[in-house]
């Protein structure tokens, strides 16, 4: 080991170099390497792992020195890592910020040699060995010979040539700038996406990928005989390189790496999401037929489904909201077809029933069916929810499955039923009445509002101010319906607005309004056509907007002909455009693993967390081409707060992550873990949580209900999906849920209040007047004082004041009434 510290090697390389004139015509390559080799060799002849710190430390003061520009370059392409033996960043270096943001003009060329920097020192100690007993042979001028007269080297046999190279002594000279190319050449080998995609087939992961290139090139460049390198230097980084070098590069990694190529594979296999069709073998083993109702809203698809449903002697549908299925259990038993209801929160079995309603998520792929009905089937490419539509196709054991949506994912059910071998019947159909769109805007003012209106916006926020300047400003009365409601409550919402006897004529919604309820719309106006997706603001997709302006004018209301408008003139060009153009077609479906399959997955690893194990399969796993894995970010955050609950099994977390819980919620979330935690120590799962004593006042209470009755949907969820003793009081959470559900409906009627956002945060207790205010550090005062660079020609007692820490002596006076003199500054507060 170094015996002395960085600096003192660094000052000693320093003064040798100024006494040397390598440094005169390349300075950086050559500085950088001389450095990196003088100081892999200082007293440590083995040159072991642990003297890199120290290297990479003397490398970072060349930017006093001279230019900077390969660690610049290294930065933007970053491309720089620590060394593997250590996974702590060094308390002199932090990878995370920049220190040469201020440096500009790097040059990529001067990368060349300088990137092996970040590599393995063993295997770069013997590269820059062979590097400098080589570069005395030979002309820049050999490498520009002809590319014909190296014709073949491309035909070359590659498990023959690899063959050859392992027979072949190190030690081949070859020139600096052969040199250099040749390092670039594996460079670009190591970043090619065709190369890393390629070696898939050989069980090479992206993760080991460029480790394995570098094993390659240490190997390569040493035995390379003089031909093949001449010809690779000749043709350069380029594709032509990357398919001469791939075959050997194949035959290397399965010599050199047959441990992690086994590891690999079983990994790959347990992550196999190739031909989800063969997951169903008894849905298989029936020849079903596939009847795709395609169409537009207001064009009688889901009616003839339905139709088929009821008459047949034993039926399932499957719908994408609790509301909407909730709808078909109350439509279907008021027409005498005795039918159950099965949703995630809710179950309610009819005596003799052979049908059920049910969302798409609680669909039994056990049960055998007559008919199956598969409603708003475009939800396949929905990138959260898709799974379970996918699902469901794929796996119901019936004789028809009946598909009701648009044309979107059309040509991809197609390939699924070519794929199944099921029989495909195409119903397509026309919307009963066309719908007009208003060129005369509201003008951007909401007392344009008509009765029969919907006026849709995409935040509560914006719902709630337009309700309150339309009651203010005309005589009509708004209804409200948005997601975060209780389906209960939207449906009161709704038959409060379709009912014609009362002053409740002007609906105001969200995109929620899109699909699960039947609505008396005469028109649907737009108040924006923009919204936050998450990540920031975009136009709303014209899919949604299609779905969103089909829902005025049902058939069987009392306004059969749709309009639909916007409140500003800008808007109406974008709604036009929307309304004007196809549907787009869905090149892919999603898809997601059953627990079975994440539990074989999980196999394969020890010591990592849920997850972390989600990471693993995202990275890892292989679909095909007509689907997609769905997103899973909302399952990820659940699975990171539940780390700390000790005692669950992984079957168990993998419940309680597909929870419905609202993860921007803090308070839902509390209870979850809390829940988690009480099962995960055998407790019976408590509630903890009493009923509100009245209707909402203002909107923090309004949220407040809105989050009790989530906590209870959630708790009914959880009761249905683990043994029924562990969560004890589902029936009073039930009751707790209806009753909370009435009192979200008289608040909503009763609102006038200005909204308010849901706190992403727990919310800080208000600063007290008067009392005890905790001091602050004297220490930390003053460096933050010192951090402040535009401040440091000020006084000490100027950046003091400046950064709130103390006050004139002018205002010690007026607050104390003593003179200033002998007084420096106020130390109250520090």
């Amino acid at each position: 080991m170094i015996e002395n510290d960085p600096p003192t090697v660094w000052e000693e390389a320093i003064k040798a170099n100024n006494k040397s004139k390598m440094c005169k015509d390349k300075p950086l390559p050559r500085l950088l390497q001389w450095v990196e080799v003088k100081l892999l060799r200082v007293k440590d002849p083995i040159r072991t792992p642990a003297i890199r710190p120290w290297a990479l430390w003397s490398i970072i003061q060349i930017q006093d020195h001279g230019s900077f520009t390969a660690l610049q370059a290294l930065w933007k392409t970053r491309q720089w890592r620590f060394p593997s033996h250590s996974s702590k960043p060094y308390s002199w270096w932090e990878p995370t910020k920049n220190p040469l943001s201020h440096r500009k003009g790097f040059n990529l060329v001067q990368l060349n040699w300088f990137s092996s920097l970040i590599e393995d020192s063993s295997d770069f100690d013997e590269e820059v060995e062979d590097c400098e007993s080589k570069e005395v042979e030979g002309s820049d001028g050999d490498s520009s010979k002809n590319v014909d007269s190296f014709g073949h080297v491309a035909s070359r046999d590659p498990v023959g040539f690899y063959r050859e190279l392992k027979s072949i002594e190190t030690g081949v000279k070859r020139t600096r700038k052969d040199w250099d190319t040749l390092v670039e050449i594996f460079q670009s080998f190591a970043r090619s996406g065709w190369a890393s995609d390629q070696s898939l087939a050989i069980y090479i992961g992206a993760l080991f990928f460029p480790t394995a290139v570098q094993k390659f090139r240490s190997f390569f460049i040493k035995r390379c005989p003089n031909d093949v390198a001449k010809y690779l230097v000749s043709v350069g980084p380029s594709e032509e390189s990357e398919r001469i070098l791939f075959p050997i590069f194949a035959e290397f990694c399965l010599e050199k790496f047959p441990n992690e190529i086994k590891l690999f594979r079983d990994i790959v296999h347990s992550a196999d999401l190739t031909k989800p069709h063969t997951w169903f073998p008894f849905a298989r083993a029936m020849k079903r037929k596939i009847v795709y109702h395609c169409g537009p809203t207001n064009s009688g698809k889901t009616h003839n489904a339905l139709q088929r449903f009821m008459e047949a002697k034993k039926g399932i549908y499957c719908g994408p909201l609790r509301l909407l299925a909730m709808e078909i259990f109350d439509k279907v038993n008021s027409l005498g077809v005795y039918c159950s209801l099965l949703t995630g929160q809710e179950k309610k079995t009819v005596p003799f029933a052979n049908h059920v309603a049910c969302t798409v998520e609680m669909v039994s792929t056990d049960e055998v069916y007559e008919v199956a009905v598969l409603d708003e089937i475009q939800m396949m490419a929905d990138p959260c929810r898709g799974y379970a539509w996918t699902r469901a196709l794929l796996g119901l054991k019936a004789d028809e499955v009946h598909l009701c949506g648009d044309p979107s994912v059309l040509e991809i059910v197609r390939k699924i039923c070519a794929e199944t071998g099921d029989e495909l019947v195409e119903n397509h159909y026309q919307r009963f009445k066309p719908l007009v769109v208003e060129a005369k805007t509201l003008l951007g003012d909401l007392r344009n509002v008509r009765p029969g209106d919907c006026v849709v916006a995409f935040s509560r926020r914006e719902i709630f101010e337009v309700k309150l300047a339309i009651e203010k400003y005309t005589k009509h009365r708004c209804c409200i319906i948005y997601g975060a409601l209780p389906p209960e409550t939207r449906r009161q919402q709704a038959n409060l607005f379709n009912d014609q006897d009362n002053e409740y004529d002007v609906l105001v919604a969200s995109d929620a309004v899109g699909m699960g309820l039947n609505l008396n719309i005469r028109r649907v106006v737009f108040y924006t056509l923009s919204k936050y997706n998450g990540d920031r603001i975009v136009p709303v997709p014209g899919t949604q907007v299609k779905q969103i302006a089909g829902r005025a004018g049902r058939r069987g209301s009392c306004y059969p002909e749709g309009l639909t408008t916007t409140l500003q003139l800008d808007d109406l060009n974008y709604l036009i455009e929307c309304l004007k153009q196809p549907f787009d077609e869905v090149k892919k479906v999603g898809l997601f693993p059953f627990f079975e399959q994440i539990e074989l997955f999980a196999g394969q690893f020890s010591d990592v967390t849920f997850c972390q194990l989600l990471d693993k399969l995202r990275n890892n796993c292989r679909v095909d081409g007509s689907y997609f894995l769905c997103r899973h970010d909302h399952i990820k955050k659940v699975a990171t707060m539940l780390e700390k609950v000790l005692g669950l099994s992984l079957q168990d977390r993998f419940n309680f992550c597909f929870a419905p819980v609202n993860i921007r919620d803090p308070k839902a979330m509390f209870h979850l873990r809390k829940f988690a935690q009480s099962y995960s120590e055998n407790l019976p799962v408590c509630i903890q949580m009493g009923m509100p004593k009245g209707s909402a006042r203002n909107d923090t209470e309004l949220l407040d209900l809105e989050t009790k009755h989530q906590i209870l949907s959630m708790y009914l969820w959880l009761s249905f999906h683990f043994k029924r003793e562990t969560f004890p009081y589902a029936t009073k959470a039930a009751s707790m849920a209806t009753d909370i559900a009435e009192l979200l409906g008289k608040s909503i009627m009763n609102s006038n209040w200005k909204p308010e956002t849901r706190q992403a945060t727990k919310p800080r207790n208000p600063k007290k007047g008067k009392g005890y205010k905790r001091p602050l550090s004297l220490v930390k005062a003053f460096q933050k004082i010192h951090s402040r660079s535009e401040n440091n020609l000020a006084t000490l007692t100027e950046r003091l004041i400046a950064v709130g820490y103390g006050v004139s002596l002018e205002e010690l006076a007026k607050r104390f009434s003593f003179g200033v003199a002998g007084v420096v500054w106020d130390l109250v507060g520090l």
